[in-house]
């Protein structure tokens, strides 16, 4: 079975997905760091609770961080994520110059973006891949651990845990797999 095919067969029965979450990547990459390891309730509650304490991305950067942490207190790993959200809005300012947006991204191959994106301590192949796709419309994969698992048995020589980009390993075997 040709999985484009079956895409395009699944958008003319359904429709084309609605964008999701966010037109905003910088709001995108934030939600998808406090969602790693929580539920989603966890997720919207931490969201909510940051996005109106925080009118913008400056006083969020600003914060002290312990109290970021206490304001998203409802995810796991709260301070771990409030160090990775601070890191992120930094980087992404002094990327762009003073600006808190992820649009430069739009110019970069997905693979390029994919480093840029992972360049950032605490950001992840799963979560770039999340942010490149839901607010990029890239083609990539997020790979967490189960998948991982799962890969081990049908793609042995992928070299899963060494820090290479794993959403790239079923192309090896499957030329169908969308390119990144």
């Amino acid at each position: 079975m040709d999985i484009r095919a079956l895409h395009t067969d699944l958008v003319a029965l359904h429709g084309q997905p609605n964008r999701a979450y966010s037109e905003d990547g910088v709001r995108q990459l934030i939600t998808t760091i406090l969602s790693q390891n929580v539920t989603d309730s966890q997720t919207a509650a931490a969201a909510e609770a940051l996005f109106e304490t925080y009118p913008d991305y400056r006083t969020m950067e600003t914060a002290p961080q312990d109290e970021l942490a206490e304001v998203i207190s409802t995810v796991g790993l709260m301070n771990q994520k409030a160090r990775r959200i601070q890191r992120s809005l930094t980087q992404i300012r002094e990327t762009t110059g003073g600006e808190y947006t992820l649009a430069f991204l739009k110019s970069y191959a997905t693979e390029e973006a994919q480093e840029w994106l992972t360049d950032i301590k605490g950001v992840g192949p799963k979560t770039a891949s999340v942010v490149l796709n839901f607010h990029f419309d890239r083609p990539t994969f997020a790979v967490d651990t189960l998948h991982w698992a799962v890969g081990k048995t049908f793609w042995p020589d992928c070299p899963w845990y060494d820090g290479e980009k794993s959403s790239r390993c079923p192309q090896r075997r499957y030329p169908w797999w969308p390119q990144v």
